[in-house]
């Protein structure tokens, strides 16, 4: 059973917990976190989810994602799920969420890097990740209209290619 912290719409705890997947009433939210690497080509690290995942399976989405677990920090859990997913330890001190983005059930924090990772050095989860690759934004947007990518909006693909260069984000992360 996974809990996770409740919050309000502004975002500040409510003291209690809940599993995952539970209904919540009204007023509680939970977090979830994206990591986007990019390299120093511009192209982002997919990942293809296994054909066993509840939701969006054999669809290709951004370097990782997950929830937040019960007691952990947004960026606490986006190194976790780093972790888990490739197998890689990734440091994340100093970096703050580059983009927060609220959906119907909580608050979705995406960090942004730059990293050239060495993709043979990665070990996949194998009950999430199936495959891993760089992609230029063209190629995303191509498996989007193929239906091969979670449908994200393209505006939003496009934004996040914008926001690893833009503002003063780092173009090396650890």
């Amino acid at each position: 059973m996974e809990l996770v912290d409740l919050y309000d719409e502004n975002r500040i705890p409510l003291g209690r917990t809940a599993e995952r997947q539970a209904p919540r009433a009204p007023g509680e939210y939970r977090m979830v976190v994206h990591v986007c690497v990019f390299d120093t080509r511009g192209r982002l690290l997919i990942q293809q989810r296994t054909p066993e995942k509840i939701t969006w399976p054999n669809h290709w989405d951004v370097s990782i994602g997950g929830g937040v677990d019960a007691g952990e920090t947004s960026r606490q859990a986006a190194e976790r799920e780093f972790q888990e997913e490739l197998g890689y330890p990734l440091d994340l001190t100093g970096l703050r969420a580059s983009v927060s983005v609220n959906f119907d059930g909580g608050f979705d924090d995406f960090y942004i890097l730059t990293k050239d990772l060495n993709l043979s050095a990665l070990t996949l989860q194998k009950e999430e990740v199936q495959a891993v690759r760089w992609a230029s934004l063209e190629e995303i947007l191509g498996m989007i209209d193929r239906n091969e990518f979670i449908t994200y909006p393209k505006s939003f693909i496009q934004f996040l290619f914008d926001m690893r260069t833009r503002f003063g984000f780092p173009t090396k992360y650890k």
